[in-house]
């Protein structure tokens, strides 16, 4: 009998820890920027609706940005959600923490850095460089909806779930195929697009539970990896996923239509 692609990935997936300094998958990726485009108002829609295509992600042959391990923020290695009082500039977070700040990723500043280069970017009127600082700010907004990036349980090691990031972020993901539909509100205005990182952080750290007590229960009573447990994981978490994706959408769409504003 001939394994389906998945089956051999899962299989291989038993066999192999995969490393967590992977983001979401190209597949999920691709659907947060689609849905981000149609979010968006009359006038920046036109245009990342005719330019898609030359958005890196979007291109014929094209793949998401190249990840690493700063495009993390396992927040909860140093204090407790709901992270009150963290501070929301890089500066002042180093200060209080010292150290063990550099050790945890630097998803939130990589974030502001990015949407400063497309608001830039927007000025100059240079469609090839918008496009370029709006592909990487849409990976790593994306990144901040994605409850394993904020945990110091990326790859559920903690809790005996290794390869949790891989199952979670890009084979469910390609197992649910056509069937994962996001449905993003419509972006808006963010007044304070600093700030917003740290709710972004919060909304979507409230979740990291949720992904660790369904999957270990999509795990009971099955031996490894195959199709049948992607099945029992989308009964229990593809919702979850489908909004978590849907929610970057609207992010990653609201920080487009700031930086045009």
């Amino acid at each position: 009998m001939r394994l389906s692609r998945l089956a051999v990935l899962a299989v291989l997936g038993a066999w192999v820890t995969p490393s967590p300094a992977l983001a979401w998958g190209g597949a999920a990726q691709r659907l947060v920027l689609l849905e981000a485009i149609e979010s968006l108002p009359k006038g920046p829609k036109e245009f990342y609706k005719n330019h898609r295509l030359e958005l890196p992600t979007l291109a014929p042959e094209g793949q998401p940005p190249e990840d690493t391990a700063e495009r993390r923020f396992a927040i909860d290695r140093l204090v407790p959600f709901p992270f009150r009082d963290v501070p929301l500039a890089e500066e002042p977070f180093k200060a209080r923490f010292g150290e063990e700040a550099s050790r945890i990723g630097r998803l939130p500043w990589l974030v502001q850095e990015s949407y400063q280069r497309l608001v830039e970017a927007m000025k100059s009127g240079d469609a090839a460089r918008i496009l370029a600082e709006s592909d990487q700010l849409a990976f790593l907004v994306a990144q901040m909806n994605d409850p394993l990036a904020l945990t110091d349980n990326a790859d559920g090691q903690k809790t005996d779930q290794h390869g949790l990031w891989m199952r979670f972020t890009v084979r469910l993901p390609e197992a649910m195929g056509g069937r994962l539909k996001l449905q993003a509100e419509a972006a808006r205005y963010l007044d304070d697009p600093r700030r917003y990182v740290g709710e972004m952080a919060a909304g979507s750290y409230v979740y990291v539970d949720n992904v660790l007590f369904e999957e270990a229960l999509a795990k009971r009573g099955q031996t490894g990896f195959t199709e049948l447990h992607y099945e029992a994981f989308e009964r229990r978490a593809g919702k979850l996923l489908r909004e978590r994706l849907s929610a970057a959408a609207t992010d990653v769409g609201s920080y487009w239509y700031t930086a045009w504003t």
